[in-house]
């Protein structure tokens, strides 16, 4: 997805902070409280790389099952 924000839409901290100062308390709040929501959400790290040391777990199921049916059968184990 492509978007339209360019360089020019960047605003200084002082405009930013006259923008901010002209707002009603109650959207004033809700614009500190966006921002720290942005900082959280920009902070937060992944929970790491997937770890694969399953591989193999079903090995004595492949006689029993196509790679398929075993998709299926696990699926069905999930309660899905």
């Amino acid at each position: 997805m492509k978007s339209d924000f360019t360089e020019k839409d960047v605003i200084s901290m002082t405009e930013l902070e006259e923008v901010i100062k002209e707002l009603p308390p109650d959207l004033y709040q809700e614009v500190v409280d966006f921002a720290r929501f942005l900082m959280e959400k920009r902070g937060r790290k992944p929970k790491g790389r997937l770890k694969l040391d399953w591989t193999g777990a079903l090995e004595d199921m492949k006689d029993q099952y196509t790679s398929v049916e075993l998709q299926h059968k696990i699926l069905e184990w999930r309660g899905h």
